[in-house]
């Protein structure tokens, strides 16, 4: 097939994902957003990359700016009107994209449906609630108002695709009423890169080059945005003032609200870094004695800190701030590599730090239950054999079972919304 890949984060194991299909004979196109300042993966050819894959990264007249909700509303227009531009030009067989700001979104499910491109929405997280969500608190009824619009853009794009891919089964019930359909919905968990990612020794260059090998460690990385907590952090460095260093290795709006407390209150433990190189990831994850995570109660059933994967692909034992229902709380569970608390529980996280500082045999047993883990269940090829099916689905037999239920497909609608014949109608 010929596929484009669209993810607008541009992270590392989409990017792996992409690979392992050209290497399959498919000829794959890597889109992401060059402006998002968020964690990315090897988002380049290499040596060793097949013939059929190139990466393309989609560039904006001016800066990303997420802190302004009209400029960031008009530049997710103009990004999805970019991407659309591509799929025009390259005309696959079929789309996968995730990671999209919803208006960004609305532009690409026009142009697949518009040059009959088949299309599949890969779910991370379900952008429009978490926008509903965050507008309500800001604004009251006016926001909520605005998260019912998103709302409907989003329900509308599921509709319009040809299949759904979610990350965890506690998003396939919503997926399922947004599109009136099941067998639409497939779950294909994310996954880690334990290939790239090995257990390294935490006295290493990067370390060293940030004073980090002597000192015990508690490490954060990746995007700090508003659906996490960083008080979680705040409250963990005042603990461990004397005793670790508080080390958060990222971007987002919480890291500013970090530096303002550091300084307010005199933090010297709390030690804050830019997101690094691909290339040197794995020496920093090893430079973390536990490594944490965080996600907020209202984010737990729309969003899902991809991060906890790298931590276990690395052989750290995790600290994890998350609702019980979230993946990544049940992926702790399941490979019994870490402590996991309710977020709103700071008191417990606390207490969870401290066993976990004061244990060293604990944390070498949760260490090697979370790399076994990752081993056993990060393989790319499994993955990859998902995804083909997905797409064998999403361009070969989705015609053929909508007919048979009784619906047929209006091209001219960019939606692609399904209508129901009426009785005896066989055209």
């Amino acid at each position: 097939m010929k596929i484009i890949i669209h993810d607008y984060a541009g992270h590392p194991f989409q990017a792996d994902l992409s690979r392992e299909l050209a290497k399959r004979g498919h000829i794959v196109t890597h889109l992401y957003f060059r402006g998002d300042p968020g964690p990315k993966g090897q988002l380049e050819r290499t040596s060793s990359d097949p013939a059929g894959l190139a990466f393309a990264g989609i560039k904006l007249p001016r800066p990303y700016d997420k802190s302004s909700f009209v400029k960031r509303r008009f530049d997710d227009v103009a990004y999805g009107k970019a991407v659309a531009k591509v799929i025009r030009a390259e005309q696959p067989d079929v789309v996968i994209s995730g990671n999209t700001p919803t208006e960004a979104q609305t532009s690409i499910v026009k142009a697949c449906a518009k040059g009959r491109v088949r299309l599949v929405l890969w779910v991370q997280d379900f952008y429009s609630i978490a926008v509903s969500k965050l507008l309500t608190k800001k604004l009251g009824f006016p926001g909520a108002a605005i998260g019912a619009y998103y709302r409907f853009l989003e329900r509308n794009q599921f509709r319009a695709s040809d299949a759904i891919v979610v990350i965890t089964k506690s998003f396939e019930d919503l997926a399922k009423r947004w599109i009136g359909r099941s067998r639409s919905v497939f779950t294909i968990e994310n996954w880690g890169a334990p290939d790239h990612i090995r257990p390294l020794s935490k006295d290493n260059d990067w370390s060293r080059k940030h004073d980090l090998h002597g000192s015990f460690n508690f490490l954060y990385s990746g995007t700090l945005a508003l659906k996490h907590n960083p008080n979680l952090l705040v409250d963990l460095a005042k603990f461990a003032r004397d005793k670790a260093k508080i080390v958060v290795v990222g971007q987002g709006v919480g890291i500013d609200y970090l530096k303002t407390e550091k300084n307010k209150q005199s933090l010297d433990n709390l030690i804050l870094l830019p997101l690094q190189p691909f290339k040197d990831l794995p020496e920093v994850l090893a430079s973390a004695d536990v490594a944490v995570a965080t996600i907020e109660p209202d984010a737990g059933m729309f969003s899902v800190p991809s991060k906890v994967q790298s931590y276990l692909c690395a052989g750290r034992p995790i600290l994890l701030a998350a609702p019980r229902e979230n993946l990544s709380a049940d992926v702790i569970f399941r490979s019994e590599a870490g402590h996991v608390v309710e977020p709103t529980d700071s008191a417990g996280f606390l207490k969870a730090a401290e066993r976990l500082l004061m244990d060293e045999p604990l944390r070498t047993r949760l260490s090697a239950n979370g790399r076994r883990f990752a081993v056993d269940n990060y393989d790319i090829g499994a993955v990859a054999d998902k995804f083909e099916s997905v797409l064998t689905y999403a361009v070969g037999e989705k015609q053929s079972e909508r007919e048979q239920d009784g619906y047929e497909i209006r091209p001219r609608m960019w939606r692609r919304r399904l209508y129901r014949k009426p009785p005896g109608q066989t055209t």
